[in-house]
């Protein structure tokens, strides 16, 4: 046992930053008999807790900071998007009940987040205590467990990013309980346009998306979580561009012709301004809005340019060259 001042540097004597090996690996407080604490032997920091400078794990009593929640919130949309997409894909012309799928699959991902929340530390409370994120090591602590004598290791793995790791699995959890309770009932009472086979393909997308969104969380949490506001960028501009394009969307008259078409295009723009908003975090107000007067430009950029691009007419233009 070590035995410190929490509010002074310790002295070299009980260094014990020195005496615990391992990039997480710190000593829990086991008392507090007034300004002295008494330290546990060096190991895993339990649930909630991150070490500090002196290897020491504390509580995580912090709030989550507004790019923490853009990540939360980025994490969010992903099922709620394939669930969009893939009741779209299968419901076709069909069926007029995709609308009231598409609401539902808003109401069991809202629900799911809210509960999420709820049963998250502090329990009850929307409100979440957390660690704040310092580099990309904290997202895979499994990688830093020391072997001080390249035989045995000692295992300090915790989530040092504490809730933001965890908490994406439970709502992915949530999601798909929801969406087993509600989806069925709701697509076997409204979905007559479509045959048996059919109805239920959205819900079995789900099935095989689910897995891979919880892969892709464990496995890639901490690269998503830097790079997301760039991923949201790249692909609100090639999807925006492959659906004008399959849409045949060649002039303004186009977007107008039918609502669906421009319920999709206001949707990529709210994608996109999310992605200016998480890369410039909104810290200088004044130098940050501007850049949403951006958001408009890929689509105007298409629909001007896109005559020129038509294959037909550069084909025949060519063959006249010829």
């Amino acid at each position: 046992e070590r035995r410190g001042n929490p509010g002074c540097a310790l002295p070299a004597g009980v260094d014990i930053q020195t005496a615990c090996l391992g990039l997480y690996c710190g000593r829990t407080v086991l008392s507090v008999n007034g300004s002295v604490e008494t330290y546990g032997d060096c190991g895993v920091c339990p649930r909630g807790q991150r070490t500090d400078d002196n290897k020491i794990c504390r509580e995580c009593m912090g709030s989550p900071d507004r790019y923490d929640w853009l990540y939360l919130g980025f994490m969010a949309m992903l099922p709620l998007v394939l669930h969009w997409f893939f009741i779209e894909w299968y419901s076709g012309k069909k069926s007029s009940s995709a609308l009231l799928q598409h609401v539902t699959a808003l109401f069991e991902c809202s629900i799911a987040a809210i509960v999420t929340l709820v049963v998250s530390d502090p329990v009850g409370s929307l409100h979440i205590r957390s660690c704040k994120v310092k580099k990309l090591s904290d997202w895979y602590t499994m990688l830093y467990n020391p072997s001080p004598d390249y035989i045995t290791t000692v295992h300090c793995t915790h989530e040092a990013v504490y809730p933001l790791y965890t908490i994406v699995f439970i709502y992915y959890a949530f999601c798909l309980v929801l969406m087993m309770l509600l989806r069925p009932l709701l697509v076997k009472k409204i979905a007559c346009g479509l045959g048996k086979s059919d109805r239920f393909k959205s819900i079995y997308a789900a099935l095989y998306f689910f897995p891979i969104l919880t892969v892709l969380q464990a496995v890639g949490g901490g690269l998503l979580y830097y790079a997301f506001p760039y991923i949201i960028l790249v692909l609100s501009l090639v999807t925006l561009a492959v659906y004008m394009s399959a849409s045949e969307v060649e002039s303004f008259k186009d977007l107008l012709v039918r609502k669906k078409r421009l319920v999709v295009l206001f949707s990529h723009w709210l994608l996109h301004a999310y992605g200016i908003i998480s890369i410039s975090k909104l810290d200088k107000l004044e130098q940050d809005l501007p850049l949403l007067a951006l958001v408009p430009a890929p689509a105007l950029f298409y629909l001007l340019t896109a005559k020129y691009t038509e294959p037909s007419r550069i084909l025949s233009e060519g063959g006249n060259g010829h």
